[in-house]
């Protein structure tokens, strides 16, 4: 059964080289991998709450998106959109936001942050904070549950609100569900890599620190200045110099192979000088980052390339969130008037209903199958190992409706296999 990874970024400024080594090129990487289904988005709903200059936001998101199609992401493979393009995710954050405890949104780090920052500043504890402050791991908490997510890379300070989505998630399930887990509850999946990485002073690298290396930005002028002020120590060259602790040698490993990295620190140890070292270092990112840096200085002077491509994967996105939507609009009464009495009535009627059938062969291994109300065989999978993954697969196919990748021969027209998987999804 594919597992479904969602990534977003929020959209307030530009990428650095941290971003691509922490988490654009690991999050690409994975998104390639047999069983994977991955969701990437411009958060750009998220960047309202941060920022209140509207060109910046614009400008970010426009360039992000260039970034990761500039990187390798293939938009043909993954779901790629915009967030402000999905308007099932602010419905869906408010019907979370009806099921969520203020209490819980009182401990959001975020916010507290905000208040103890207030008093200490003489001020009334919540003078800084917007309600889309306050409630940003509801919003967070949508974008995660409308797509059913099982994993979500985050920064160890956003666990917590990976943590929150699962607690909200579970409190609808367990108010709405009528024993059916509606929503997939998400994991937090952390990446120590993108901690470690340093920037010019040997700190994590990071804008509010000002010692980022730009990713695509200034171009290869901007990347040799910003390499000409890494910190080193004041050896000069002929002079043995220790590799490790270095920030410039823990840049050059993160675009090296084992065998480059075991020659750069033999010329350091045998005297190479630190201007040399990072002409290195300069060469050593220029030959993966300068290919793509075309790519996005190309994408970022077509905007209606960029554009149709985001919309491509915003109608990708929709075909998902839009049915899931309805199914939880109509779990939690928002219903047409029509639909109880129409229920009333396919409730009574079962014999009418498509129904999965399980079962083991003589092979030993489980099997199902889906057949129309008249008996038609609509869908046969494949042979399972367990049962269970029968059973997972059978869910899957009751709560989403068709699933690209699931292992399974269609025997009928797609007309009639999306429209028996449509009943199983009506079904309040």
């Amino acid at each position: 059964m594919s597992q479904r990874v969602l990534t977003g970024i929020t959209t307030t400024g530009t990428l650095h080289l941290g971003n691509y080594v922490g988490a654009i090129r690991p999050a690409i990487a994975a998104s390639r991998a047999v069983g994977v289904e991955s969701f990437f988005f411009m958060a750009d709903f998220h960047a309202l709450i941060k920022c209140d200059e509207p060109d910046r936001i614009a400008h970010s998101s426009r360039a992000i998106a260039a970034t990761w199609l500039a990187a390798g992401l293939d938009a043909d493979r993954v779901t790629f959109y915009r967030q402000s393009d999905i308007p099932e995710i602010p419905e869906l954050t408010w019907l979370l936001t009806c099921v969520t405890a203020k209490g819980q949104m009182n401990r959001a780090h975020a916010y507290k942050a905000a208040v103890d920052a207030a008093v200490a500043a003489g001020e009334e504890p919540d003078a800084n904070v917007s309600l889309g402050l306050f409630s940003y791991p509801v919003l967070m908490a949508a974008d995660i549950l409308l797509f059913n997510a099982h994993k979500v890379p985050v920064g160890k300070d956003q666990i917590q609100h990976i943590e929150m989505a699962r607690d909200i998630g579970q409190r609808f399930n367990h108010q709405f569900g009528k024993g059916e887990e509606l929503f997939t509850l998400p994991e937090a999946v952390t990446d120590a890599e993108m901690e470690l990485l340093p920037g010019l002073d040997g700190r994590k690298m990071s804008k509010s620190y000002d010692n980022v290396v730009p990713l695509f930005e200034g171009g290869s002028a901007a990347l040799k200045d910003a390499v000409a002020r890494i910190v080193t120590d004041s050896k000069l060259p002929g002079e043995p110099k220790e590799p490790e602790g270095q920030a410039l040698v823990a840049l050059y490993d993160a675009f090296a192979t084992p065998e480059q990295r075991q020659a750069f620190r033999a010329a350091l140890l045998g005297g190479l000088g630190w201007g040399d070292a990072k002409q290195q270092l300069v060469a050593q990112i220029e030959s993966q980052i300068g290919p793509m840096r075309e790519r996005y200085a190309a994408l970022m002077a077509n905007p209606e390339q960029l554009e149709a491509i985001l919309q491509t994967g915003a109608a990708k996105a929709r075909a998902i969130a839009a049915p899931f939507l309805q199914r939880l609009r109509a779990a939690v009464g928002l219903r047409p008037y029509t639909a109880t009495a129409a229920t009333a009535v396919a409730r009574t009627e079962k014999a009418a209903l498509p129904v999965f059938k399980q079962y083991r062969e003589a092979d030993g291994k489980f099997y199902f199958k889906l057949l129309s109300a008249g008996g038609e065989l609509l869908l046969q999978s494949s042979g399972f190992e367990q049962g269970r993954e029968a059973g997972q697969w059978v869910a899957r196919l009751k709560r989403e409706g068709w699933v690209a990748d699931a292992p399974v021969q269609r025997e009928a027209s797609e007309t009639d296999v999306a429209a028996a998987l449509a009943a199983f999804q009506q079904e309040t």
